[in-house]
This record gives C-alpha cells, sequence and structure tokens, in this order.
C-alpha cells in the first residue's frame, strides 16, 4: 500500500513538473510573440516627420530655403530666378522691409511658388534699417531710440513684451493678406522668436490660429533638443512641451549654408552639410542676393550672399543632389501631405 501511495505521488508530481514546465514555456512563448509584436510596432512607426508625411524611410528630404527676401532688390532678383528655374523650392519675405510688397506682389502673380514670410523683430544692418509693421505707440519695446528695430536678438528679449511680439508678428501676417497674399508658411529671422519661451508660445499660437505652417522642429529628439541648446537657444521644458503640443508638422532638422573663403570651399562645405545630415526633413536657410555696390554698402556678408545666389544652379551641386538621392519639398507639399493624413 505504501508503495501504491508512493507511486501515485510520485506520479502527481511528474505531472505537476510536466504542467509547470509547459505552462512556463507558454509564458516565455507568449512574452516572445509580446515581443515581436512590439518590436514590429517600432519598426512600422514612422520614426521621422518625413516618414509620418509619407515619404520613404531612410531618406533624406530637403527644403532649401531663401531667407530676407524684401530686404533689398537684390535679394529679390536672386530669389526670384532661383525659384523660377526651380533649383531651390522656398523663400520667406521680411515684411517691415522696404521691398517686401514687391516681392509679394511677385509671389501673388506666381501663385505656385512657395513663399512664406520671415517674421521680422530686428534690424540687424548699420545704415540699412526698418521700424515695426504696427504703429510705434502701440510696441515701444521693439523699438530703439532711432524708432528702428533693435540690432540683436538680445536687445529684443531685453526690451519687447510677448504681447507686443504676437502684435506686431500678426500685424506682418495681415499685412502680407492685405497686399493680397496669403503666406505658405512663417518663420522666424535671426531666431528671434525662440529667444524667449514666452515667444514661442506666441508663435505657436498665432500659426495655429492661421493655420499656417511654422518652422517648428521636433524636440523629442534629445540629440537635437541637446545641438540647439548648445547654440543658445533657452529651450527650456515648457518650450519642449508647447512644441510638443504643436498642431501643425514639423521640421525634424533645421540648418544653414556654412560660411567659406571661397566658391569652391562653400561647394565643398554644403556637401559636407547635406552628407553629415540624419534622414528625415530638414530645411536649410541661406540668404541669395545679386551683387551689387548697393549690398556692398548694405552688408558685409555680401559675397556670402552672392555665392548663395549662383550655387545651387551650379551642375557640380546639382548632381552631387542627384547621387545622394536627395528628395526635395516644400512648405506647399508638406501642407497638402498633411492635410491628407489627417
Amino acid at each position: 500500500m505504501k508503495k501504491s501511495h508512493l507511486g501515485k505521488g510520485m506520479a502527481v508530481l511528474c505531472l505537476s513538473i510536466l504542467f509547470s514546465g509547459c505552462n512556463e514555456k507558454k509564458k516565455s512563448e507568449k512574452q516572445t510573440s509580446q515581443n515581436e509584436q512590439a518590436m514590429e510596432q517600432i519598426k512600422e512607426t514612422p520614426s521621422t516627420w518625413a516618414e509620418r508625411l509619407g515619404w520613404p524611410a531612410g531618406k533624406k528630404v530637403i527644403m532649401l530655403h531663401a531667407d530676407d527676401i524684401g530686404m533689398c532688390p537684390e535679394a529679390n532678383t536672386a530669389a526670384e530666378q532661383q525659384l523660377t528655374e526651380g533649383v531651390i523650392q522656398s523663400a520667406a519675405v521680411m515684411v517691415p522691409c522696404p521691398n517686401a510688397e514687391e516681392f509679394i506682389a511677385w509671389a501673388r502673380n506666381n501663385p505656385a511658388m512657395d513663399v512664406g514670410l520671415h517674421l521680422t523683430l530686428t534690424s540687424e544692418w548699420k545704415t540699412h534699417r526698418w521700424g515695426t509693421v504696427t504703429a510705434p505707440a502701440e510696441v515701444p519695446g521693439l523699438l530703439d531710440e532711432t524708432k528702428m528695430m533693435w540690432h540683436t536678438v538680445m536687445q529684443v528679449v531685453q526690451h519687447a513684451s510677448a504681447n507686443e511680439v504676437e502684435k506686431e508678428i500678426r500685424a506682418q501676417i495681415e499685412q502680407s493678406i492685405a497686399w493680397g497674399y496669403r503666406p505658405d508658411h512663417i518663420d522666424t529671422h535671426m531666431g528671434t522668436l525662440f529667444g524667449d519661451p514666452s515667444y514661442v508660445k506666441a508663435y505657436i499660437k498665432v500659426a495655429q490660429e492661421y493655420g499656417i505652417p511654422a518652422n517648428i522642429i521636433d524636440l523629442s529628439n534629445p540629440q537635437v533638443l541637446g545641438e540647439f541648446r548648445k547654440k543658445g537657444y533657452p529651450l527650456d521644458d515648457s518650450v519642449v512641451e508647447m512644441v510638443e503640443g504643436y498642431s501643425l508638422p514639423k521640421l525634424d532638422f533645421f540648418t544653414s549654408a556654412p560660411k567659406a573663403d571661397t566658391y569652391d570651399e562653400k561647394i565643398g562645405a554644403f556637401k559636407a552639410l547635406i552628407q553629415g545630415l540624419e534622414p528625415g526633413l530638414t530645411e536649410i536657410i541661406f540668404h541669395p542676393s545679386v551683387l551689387t555696390e548697393n549690398l556692398k554698402g548694405i552688408t558685409g556678408s555680401w559675397q556670402q550672399r552672392s555665392w548663395e545666389a549662383q550655387m545651387f544652379s551650379d551642375p557640380d551641386l546639382i548632381q552631387f543632389f542627384k547621387d545622394e538621392g536627395i528628395i526635395f519639398t516644400n512648405w506647399k507639399e508638406i501642407m497638402k501631405r498633411f492635410e491628407k493624413g489627417q
């Protein structure tokens, strides 16, 4: 009897171990399956804004974007030629500047072109200067003792309230609309709208209210956030949170054409910039201007600006873009893709 009970006990123990092993195996298989599903979801989830907007994974999608248009006739001529030739994709006008209205008129007559506003809160040159669109009495913090905009971003931050900033950027958008042109996008001259968290709040608020995309960079990538913080932008946690909640499409990265001592070096530096970019949606800004004596009298950067009016028509650089498999876009296409995906 004892032997029989012992045999039954051993049998129960063996079955218990067997079922326990089966359960563990099932748990292990279930966990493996869950891990595989999670990995598949990660693979399927777009990692860049380029992918979210429907471009292939791993591709560099680039916008060559001309800044400071409307500042002078030389800038207007250069941008009109580059846009017409299709060697750049986008441009932005400085509404307070003396030649802004004439470029807006050109944009109105060329609706296929991608033209936005380079929202302007500084007037950096020594003699070629401008004031606000808003009546001076309404935005005194934006103006220096000569009733022109401040020379530097820091001076703006020290003197201008967020309310004054919001009032002026709204006025610049409304001025463009009054001239008969609704801008395709908005961005910020000298990065001033990122000079203070309260300015970023105003910038995002205005962009979303008008439904006009702004050059807002996705800061969820720690590497991107760190890079812009190193450059001195006060991107605190509140700014990161504001950008996260921004409801229009974002850029994965943003940079500018490098300076150089010679034209050939500038081409080489630009190629190196492109090769160093991560896949994703990147806007690259530059400041093209036709070379004249007038331009030389406005800015010491006349040589760089002159080269930037030439380089994107250079067959060598055009072939380089093809060899690198670069995809080009503009804000019009970005918004079409964004709205289609909503």
